[in-house]
């Protein structure tokens, strides 16, 4: 974040009274996308709660509270993955929240007791169609298959996103199937593991290897992006949208909650509660390329409706964060660096 952004926040923290409290919201987020500002702005119009924002990354903001303890100004954390939302969970950062309302409009499997998704994305599998057979790359088990060998990129193990579809694989297939997954995805690597979903896109695009996996974000990205030379790449490889025959593919999601030292409480339930309404949704995916947590929500994405329809992992998202820990570990025995 800037340093005038950030002073001029913390100004407006300080600055607030305790009869204005309930006219207020400190928001602690990791997203950084335009459209959030007219998903604030119109927050602030229908209710007359101003909000205060810092922005940063995740393990900063984090880092934050934790520091500021009982004193914190913030009311609510947003972030992206499930899996950095249960390290806030894993902290006690956040309060359980009531409401009939989210209880209606966010699906059981999209949230917790404690934080709720509020869009959501699809972790598909991305082909060079000169190197790797569509068939031969149709669900997430098929990259340890040793057809791959030499052919498989990825990002790091220990990123978010990996830890997310690990524990959801944990929870299909079990620990000891899981494991000897990513001992066969590590012996099919191109090269060690380095980058992020888009350097992966852009590899398996170059012919540096023949399959990757990559939220669905980023491709969409590619396919909306003006440059010539993107539109090209996103010519040389194939989507393919994992375990149809099974579970679906693997969903991840963008959400937040409140925190339990709220000084804003009220405040904090209603902005949870607007930012399941119909018109807060589509700002809310529509700033990453995502789809609406609420499902009877439609966004027109023309990058999203070239990828076609799929079926989708319903696995709550309770369950991803509860197998964090043991996806990691999955991930170290493995040499999954």
């Amino acid at each position: 974040m800037k340093l005038p952004r950030l002073l001029a926040t913390l100004l407006a923290f300080s600055a607030l009274g305790a009869s204005a409290q309930d006219k207020v919201l400190n928001l602690y987020s990791a997203r950084h996308y335009q459209t959030d500002e007219a998903l604030y702005a119109n927050f602030s119009k229908q209710t007359g709660i101003k909000i205060n924002r810092i922005e940063a990354k995740e393990d900063e903001l984090l880092e934050r509270i934790r520091n500021e303890g009982a004193n914190s100004p913030a009311d609510i954390f947003i972030t992206v993955d499930a899996a950095r939302l249960a390290k806030a969970d894993e902290l006690g950062l956040f309060a359980p929240v009531k409401s009939k309302l989210l209880e209606e409009r966010i699906p059981a499997h999209l949230r917790s007791t404690d934080w709720f998704a509020f869009s959501t994305r699809a972790r598909v599998i991305v082909i060079n169609k000169d190197l790797v057979k569509a068939e031969d790359a149709q669900n997430y088990e098929d990259l340890a298959n040793p057809k791959l060998k030499g052919k498989v990129c990825s990002r790091s193990g220990a990123h978010p996103y990996n830890i997310s579809l690990m524990s959801a694989l944990i929870a299909h297939i079990g620990e000891a199937k899981a494991e000897q997954w990513a001992r066969g995805v590590v012996a099919n690597f191109a090269r060690a593991p380095k980058g992020g979903d888009t350097d992966q896109i852009k590899s398996v695009a170059a012919g540096e290897c023949g399959v990757a996996v990559s939220n669905t974000y980023y491709l969409a990205r590619l396919l909306r992006s003006e440059k010539a030379d993107d539109r090209r790449m996103m010519d040389r490889i194939t989507i393919v949208w994992p375990n149809q025959k099974s579970q679906g593919a693997h969903i991840n999601i963008s959400g937040g909650g409140m925190l339990k030292t709220a000084p804003n409480k009220e405040s904090a339930v209603k902005f949870l509660e607007y930012l399941a309404s119909d018109d807060a949704q589509r700002y809310f995916a529509d700033g990453n390329n995502e789809w609406p947590a609420v499902p009877s929500v439609v966004v027109k994405n023309a990058a999203l409706d070239a990828m076609g329809k799929f079926k989708a992992d319903v696995l709550p998202v309770a369950t991803l964060a509860k197998n964090a820990v043991a996806a990691q570990r999955i991930y170290d025995r493995a040499g999954w660096k």
